[in-house]
């Protein structure tokens, strides 16, 4: 019986860590960002693969002593939406602009459909 309470307590306590632990996720709405030094986070952005739109890092790219791409992916099993993965390098502050467009040259922020996103980073 004691063995069994302790190992509950146990998977209890992993859950608890596991969720403190894992890389925080913002939203769009979600202008104002701050982490600490070595922290990786996500920012989820709408997503429409079909409308052959996709999300990148828009100029003036972050400061990359503060803040770096990590990558992106799906969206995790029940959710909806893209994750774009970063990781704060540094303390200090910078601009994060993430552009939603389909050919994504020079001038895409003008094309029909594209949507901008910005964020201010604060790495603490």
């Amino acid at each position: 019986m004691i063995v069994v309470a302790i190992a509950a307590l146990l998977v209890a306590l992993h859950s608890v860590f596991s969720q403190l632990s894992a890389p925080r996720v913002y939203d769009a709405d979600d202008t104002e960002i701050a982490v600490s030094a070595g922290d990786r986070f996500s920012v989820r952005v709408p997503d429409d693969p079909a409308g052959g739109y996709r999300w990148i890092i828009a100029e003036p790219r972050p400061d990359p002593a503060v803040l770096r791409a990590a990558g992106s992916g799906g969206p995790p099993p029940a959710a909806t939406g893209r994750y774009l993965a970063f990781e704060a390098v540094r303390p200090g502050r910078t601009d994060l602009r993430l552009l939603r467009c389909r050919r994504c040259g020079s001038g895409a922020a003008d094309e029909k459909g594209a949507r901008s996103l910005n964020f201010r980073v604060t790495v603490g």
